[in-house]
């Protein structure tokens, strides 16, 4: 089709020429390819071409090749949505359309679209949430892609607790509570509630009025010129206190001291009064006289029969004090063997010496709890505070169970737990039953001396499971060092001020402080967890200078300054620095676990027919054991059944030792105590101390000379284990109270060769083997996974030798056993692996070989 016309505006003839292609014309001749053409121009002066023109076929597919997915996000986190538009010519624009609106990026800066068509919001608010969906275009066709829900969450938050209510009794004690909500913000979308109690509890006491009452009246004045005499008293015997009552009654009494013979100008009537009125007031007089004769002699015989009666209980009152709330601690003093008050006289009496030993309370039910709380039942006893010497438990006939509160410490409770998730009572807050020093036997110092040279050596405190390994080349060539091991015996501090950490191990001192050593020292201390990373943060820590403990490493952590290896039982560690070190934990979780060791004890008592039954729980670590082992064999005790673990877990609940199958007619309880209590602090603070309770027996026929029941130990929604005690309690020479058996019970100290289980040799050609780096693999990062050291690899990168001190850890680590399978089988499995290539064949033969 072809044109022409003439431009107005500048007179020239202008041809337009156009051609109509079909595409089915196109694809017959060129094919589905893109094609291209040009308009060619000419005439007698010549020939013009146009520029190329390509076409091509637009098309736009259905499907997107990424679709934009839904997401849950926090608040003020960031959403990203990825689109990936179909393929298509030209190529699709791409929009966003949220709850079908378009989304205008220009008009907020927090949503941005420009980023390879994805769409960013950089916080996340609350109105973010809806249907997002990515919409590509060109000029074939628009495709939607799938819709992506939003949901922008908001976890709850808890308020600020509010104040403590006002204690929920108005005398004696109560409880408090404090609340908090939700609410700060309130969980929207679905996000989490709030972790934690939404409520606390706490006992509290309030002060119960005190009514006054009247001292005894002043002696009665001289009589005055009015013929009286007066007389006071004050209303503080005692003093009004708590909005008690004030006294009722005068303060002042007067009365006529002439017997009215006073006259109206107040002059005695002598006179007047006639003669044989003299001789009556005289027989009054001596009448009077008498009776207050009669009167003092009936006193002194009445008092004089008192204390004889009291001297049933063999006691003497030495103070004063007030029985409250059913509760009080006594203290006696031992008059004589064989007093039926004493629960446990297996000790001789020392009439010089009072030492106080406690037993928690259990009640059994609300009856129990009335009777003890119920004020009435002291009433017939006077206030009074006694000494007793040695025992668990202290009857007066009308008080079961005695209790003795030592010093506190803070509760330690696992992470997230708060007082309110668990109620105790006030004693038992007070009661953690830390052993007194001066209430038990002066314990033996636990320290290991041994001289150590280039050689090395082996520090082992016996029994305690803690040693100490000094390798080889620790000490300089020619150098010689006197080193030592403590074990401190007293309580610990490792703990923090905040309670949320509990001692795990003993504290355990070496030195001596200006030890220089050429590589790290192996020590092995026992410990009382379950390991399980996901319940426990255990730390290591270490005494400063200035006397504070400081953390050294966490065991989920790596480190090169020091190393520690968690088997079931035990720590190894490696150091570099002499001091004091202890292992503490932090429970994440209720269901956390530390292990007690249960054990029973027996002796008779001072009287024949009395028989004490003493209970022990104490975290499972050898030395804390063998606290409890020393002081048995000091009082003459027999352990009656093997020891027994506890797994005691971190939910708050507390401990309940009960006494079981006792055959009644032949045994009687006493004082009819069956079930005694720990609350939870006192077993999971007990900072390796040893608890106790007492359960004495009294047979009632010289006959009997059997004793058969059971020892249930259990912990409140927890394990239970049961102590089967079967003895004879007939008069003979006590059985001696077992120790534990180790094979270098006795060893404390071994320098040289003789020290270690891996020969010198065998140990030079292992280091030289895998020290150096081999192409196979074959080094001691190898050697370090077949012996199961796989964590922290770090540390031994930075060592001179890496084998030595992996195989020192190996020597710590199977000192006990001393058997070297697990190393030859190690070492076999490398050669095995290496054997299949010819050249590394004959030295993994020949290591495997000589460590054979």
């Amino acid at each position: 089709m072809s044109q022409e016309y003439m431009d107005e505006a500048t007179g020239l003839k202008i041809r337009e020429v156009m051609i109509n292609v079909s595409r089915q014309q196109v694809e017959d001749f060129h094919g589905p390819e893109d094609y291209w053409c040009l308009c060619v121009a000419w005439s007698h002066l010549g020939t013009s071409k146009s520029r190329k023109a390509t076409v091509r076929i637009a098309y736009l597919r259905k499907n997107f090749e990424q679709d934009p997915q839904g997401k849950e996000v926090p608040i003020k986190g960031m959403i990203v949505l990825h689109c990936r538009p179909p393929e298509g010519v030209p190529a699709a624009e791409v929009e966003w359309l949220k709850n079908e609106e378009l989304v205008h990026s220009l008009n907020d800066d927090n949503i941005d679209t420009r980023a390879d068509h994805n769409l960013i919001i950089n916080q996340a608010r609350l109105s973010d949430s809806g249907n997002y969906t990515c919409l590509a275009s060109n000029i074939v066709a628009k495709r939607r892609s799938t819709t992506a829900t939003v949901v922008v969450f908001v976890n709850g938050g808890w308020s600020l607790w509010t104040d403590w209510s006002s204690c929920n009794v108005p005398c004696g004690r109560g409880v408090q509570k404090r609340s908090r909500t939700c609410t700060n913000p309130a969980p929207l979308n679905g996000g989490s509630f709030c972790e934690g109690m939404s409520m606390q509890k706490i006992t509290c006491n309030s002060l119960c009025p005190v009514d006054g009452g009247w001292e005894e009246w002043s002696l009665w004045t001289v009589c005055d010129s009015e013929c009286e005499r007066q007389r006071k008293r004050e209303c503080n015997a005692p003093l009004p206190k708590h909005g008690g009552k004030l006294c009722e009654g005068a303060p002042q009494d007067t009365e006529n001291c002439t017997g009215e013979l006073c006259t109206e100008n107040q002059k005695l009537q002598h006179d007047v009064k006639p003669r044989s009125m003299d001789s009556t007031n005289d027989v009054a007089l001596y009448s009077g006289l008498a009776a207050g004769v009669i009167t003092v002699a009936l006193l002194i015989v009445a008092v004089t029969l008192y204390r004889k009666s009291q001297s049933e209980y063999g006691v003497d009152v030495i103070d004063s004090s007030t029985l409250s709330g059913g509760f009080q601690s006594f203290n006696f003093k031992t008059a004589r063997q064989g007093n039926p008050l004493l629960i446990n006289s297996s000790m001789p009496p020392d009439l010089t010496v009072g030492r106080a030993y406690s037993s928690p309370i259990c009640f059994q039910d609300s009856m129990d709890k009335e009777l003890m709380s119920d004020s009435s039942l002291f009433d017939p006893l006077p206030d009074i505070k006694v000494k007793v010497q040695s025992s668990f438990m202290v009857s007066l006939g009308v008080a079961d169970r005695a209790e003795y509160h030592p010093k506190t410490r803070p509760e330690t409770l696992p992470r997230g737990l708060r007082h309110g998730d668990y109620s105790i009572t006030e004693s038992q807050e007070k009661s953690f039953l830390t052993p007194n020093l001066s209430d038990k036997p002066t314990k033996a110092l636990l320290k290991t001396v041994g001289v150590f040279g280039h050689a090395g050596g082996r520090l082992v405190v016996p029994n305690t499971g803690v040693s100490l390994l000094v390798p080889h080349g620790a000490i300089n060539e020619g150098t010689t060092w006197e080193m030592y091991m403590i074990i401190n015996q007293e309580e610990c501090s490792a703990q923090t001020d905040e309670g949320c950490e509990i001692l795990l191990s003993p504290e355990v001192t070496y030195g001596p402080p200006g030890l220089d050593l050429f590589c790290p020292v192996a020590m092995t201390i026992a410990h009382c967890a379950e390991v399980n990373t996901e319940n426990w943060s255990i730390r290591l820590k270490r005494l400063t200078q200035e006397k504070k403990w400081e953390e050294v490493i966490s065991m989920e952590d790596e480190t090169t300054s020091c190393y520690c290896l968690m088997d079931s039982h035990s720590c190894h560690l490696l150091l570099d620095r002499p001091g004091s070190y202890a292992l503490v934990g932090e429970p994440f979780t209720e269901v956390a676990v530390k292990r007690l060791k249960l054990a029973v004890f027996g002796s008779a008592g001072a009287n024949s027919m009395d028989y004490s039954l003493r209970v022990y729980c104490v975290d499972d670590t050898p030395n804390a054991f063998q606290g409890v082992v020393a002081m048995e064999k000091g009082k003459g005790g027999q352990l009656l059944e093997e020891q027994k673990t506890l797994l005691f877990k971190a939910n708050t609940f507390s401990l309940q030792v009960s006494i079981q199958d006792v055959p009644q007619f032949l045994w009687n309880i006493k004082p009819f105590t069956t079930c005694q209590e720990f609350s939870f602090s006192q077993v999971w603070c007990s900072n390796q101390q040893p608890l106790h309770c007492a359960f004495s027996l009294e047979r009632y026929s010289p006959a009997t000379t059997q004793l058969s029941c059971k020892i249930s130990v259990r912990q409140v929604k927890g394990h239970e284990q049961i102590l089967q005690v079967y003895t004879s309690v007939a008069e003979r020479e006590k059985e001696p109270v077992p120790f534990f058996t180790q094979t270098d019970c006795t060893v404390t100290s071994l320098s040289g060769p003789k020290a270690f289980k891996i020969p010198l040799s065998i140990r030079q050609r292992i280091c030289a083997t895998f020290d150096t780096a081999n192409a196979k693999g074959k080094d001691w990062q190898l050697l370090a996974q077949k012996l199961h050291i796989e964590r922290n690899l770090s540390y031994f990168a930075k060592q001179q030798s890496p084998s030595a001190v992996i195989l020192n850890l190996w020597e710590a680590r199977h000192q006990d056993n001393g058997d070297l399978d697990s190393l030859a089988s190690a070492l076999e499995e490398i050669g095995k692996v290496h054997s299949k290539n010819p050249v590394n064949s004959k030295s993994a033969d020949d290591t495997s070989s000589d460590f054979t």
